[in-house]
């Protein structure tokens, strides 16, 4: 197992209900590619928040050291975090913090997704205000500072996620937020020449701007 101690005293407020949230959410979710939340632990200073251990580290280490995947590894482990994402959306749960680093493996080479302390419940139709993640995986619609659906912020994440995989680089490079902002907006990619047809294809329907326009998650596990 894997123990997350939380000192309560040195936590402000807003950490302490982001934590609070992070555990309701966990405890809701049960699914073989979300990290398990095994027992929640208090003492009069300290929270112990005890999960599944996932032993292989970061999907952003691997692809450090590896540079990019095979198109058919790559497959396989975004398929594995699509239906952990999937799962969520169907629970009501939106992530808003998609990226390589949340997507630990196990000894199995199996995903975990990891780190819900963004996340949130979203009822169909809702919309949500707060900025959340990280700038290089972030849906346009976050930079712009507009109302958004957190499934579709989600996808583009997965988006993002995916590009990372099977090329080795960011999709949208930026040295700068302004940078980064502006390639995002526009919202052009380029795919390298060894991406098959059919992941590109994927690709560009996950990264489109306009979010009613963008793949849902549905269509993304459905997609051939």
């Amino acid at each position: 197992v894997a123990i997350k101690i939380v000192d309560r005293t040195k936590v402000d407020t807003d950490n302490l209900a982001k934590i609070d949230r992070e555990i309701r959410i966990l405890k809701s979710l049960q699914h073989p590619h979300i990290i398990k939340l095994f027992q929640i632990l208090k003492s009069d200073r300290y929270l112990y928040i005890v999960t599944e251990y996932a032993g292989g580290g970061e999907l952003f280490e691997l692809l450090v050291e590896k540079g990019k995947m095979s198109e058919i590894e790559g497959r396989r482990l975004f398929q594995q975090a699509t239906s952990a994402v999937a799962y969520c959306h169907s629970m009501g749960v939106v992530h808003r913090d998609l990226k390589a680093e949340n997507l630990l493996l196990d000894r199995h080479d199996n995903v975990k997704l990891i780190d819900f302390g963004f996340s949130n419940f979203q009822s169909p139709n809702q919309l949500l205000a707060t900025w959340c993640g990280s700038p290089p995986y972030a849906a346009p619609e976050l930079f712009i500072g507009r109302e958004y659906d957190g499934t579709k912020a989600d996808i583009w994440s997965l988006g993002v996620v995916l590009y990372i995989l099977v090329s080795g680089g960011f999709p949208f490079p930026g040295s700068s937020m302004d940078k980064l902002k502006r390639a995002v907006l526009s919202g052009q990619v380029k795919i390298p020449y060894w991406v098959s047809v059919e992941c590109a294809d994927l690709i560009r329907k996950m990264l489109v701007v306009n979010p009613a326009k963008r793949y849902s998650v549905q269509q993304v596990v459905q997609h051939r």
